[in-house]
């Protein structure tokens, strides 16, 4: 039944609360499950729909109540045994490419629907979704080395000279295709491990990683004193739409995003501008943006997920990141304001193909969540975030 914008599934059995799941069902091996199915399905921002329906699934048999908001958003609620609200967010979409001509000839020119580095494209091969639903595939193209002028064998070609080729001959034949402009594209990339079986590299870990850890948090949360909000939200890359309505609608008393954040730890990088390293476990965000102009965290949650971490012995590492932020920017600024943190994965490569993470940092950065979902209380939140002086 869809009202008001929301789609709710009531689930009968559940209803008095979701499964307990054993913390050893943290692993490896689940959360590389989790990502390879989300990562399976493309997404850019505003066509989130196939992995909407996977999240859907999962949040289902680990929630009270699940609905789609008017955006595209799919909100999850675990009632916890007290008072206070808090919202977790990671989003479903990732950076992708939008056609918006097609040539006489069959070619297709496009738009970036994110952050894009254009070096990367030349040479990648692509998966377009049509308006209609089908599934076509091309490589994006340009001009071989062996006829290019000296200089430009030099020079980075801008999005707006490349193109894509479906092996269409016409405009006509790759209309026939389904190819209209307003169907969008991703870098066809599967997940991999790497040599070292921990290490993992695909297309859009940023940030199917935070949905990961999201739903093996949920799976292993016991008593918790707090209802929690899980949120898996839309357009995060193109302006952090989705958690803004979402934040909006739930009011929470705090929020916490999930998402990767830079692993620079490589040749060519000095060691002071690493900002994180892969291995060495989730990172607790302190402040993101440039300048600042991101989110500055709460330093009440900062310090309580430093707490938690000591007190469970996750390896974690304090995170300060001089451009990019999250959802969390924006769910800070909800109504009155709301105190907010992220909790990160380190990665390599963000924003490429081959983005690359290890999944010791993933798994901690789940028993993390869980273990700070079931410290936090509403008389924490009274006393910590906000406070009546007279």
């Amino acid at each position: 039944m869809l009202g008001c914008g929301k789609l709710i599934f009531f689930l009968g059995k559940y209803l008095t609360g979701a499964l307990k799941v054993s913390e050893s069902r943290m692993s490896k091996d689940s959360i590389l499950q989790l990502l390879t199915k989300y990562c399976s399905k493309p997404s850019p921002p505003g066509f989130e729909d196939e992995v909407r329906e996977l999240v859907i699934e999962d949040l289902k048999e680990l929630s009270d109540e699940v609905w789609v908001d008017a955006l595209g958003n799919v909100i999850a609620v675990k009632r916890g045994r007290g008072e206070g609200r808090v919202m977790i967010a990671a989003h479903m979409d990732e950076i992708g490419l939008m056609i918006r001509h097609i040539t006489k000839d069959g070619f297709l020119r496009f738009a970036p629907i994110g952050g894009w580095v254009d070096r990367i494209l030349p040479g990648q091969r692509v998966i377009i979704k049509t308006l209609d639903g089908r599934f076509i595939r091309g490589v994006v193209g340009c001009k071989a080395p062996h006829v290019m002028k000296p200089e430009e064998t030099k020079q980075v070609i801008p999005i707006s000279d490349l193109f894509i080729d479906v092996g269409a001959s016409s405009r006509e034949e790759a209309e026939g295709m389904g190819i209209t402009p307003g169907a969008v594209a991703v870098i066809e990339r599967d997940v991999a491990r790497l040599g070292n079986p921990d290490i993992v590299t695909g297309r859009g870990f940023d940030d199917k990683v935070g949905l990961a850890v999201m739903i093996e948090a949920l799976r292993a949360l016991n008593e918790h004193g707090v209802d929690v909000y899980a949120v898996a939200t839309v357009q995060e890359e193109v302006g952090l739409k989705g958690a803004r309505v979402a934040a909006f609608s739930i009011t929470p008393h705090l929020g916490i995003a999930l998402d990767t954040t830079i692993a620079s730890d490589m040749p060519g990088v000095e060691e002071h501008d690493y900002i994180t390293k892969i291995g060495k476990g989730p990172a607790i965000k302190v402040m993101d943006g440039r300048k600042g102009t991101g989110l500055i965290t709460h330093p009440a949650i900062r310090d309580l997920l430093i707490e938690v971490a000591k007190r469970e012995g996750i390896p974690y590492q304090l995170e300060v990141l001089t451009g990019g932020t999250t959802d969390a920017s924006i769910i800070q600024l909800t109504k009155d304001g709301v105190p907010a943190g992220t909790i990160s994965v380190p990665t390599r490569y963000v924003h490429s193909p081959v983005e690359t993470l290890n999944l010791n940092d993933a798994v901690n950065a789940a028993k993390l969540l869980k273990a700070f979902l079931e410290t936090v209380s509403g008389d924490w939140i009274a006393r910590n975030l906000k406070r009546r002086v007279k």
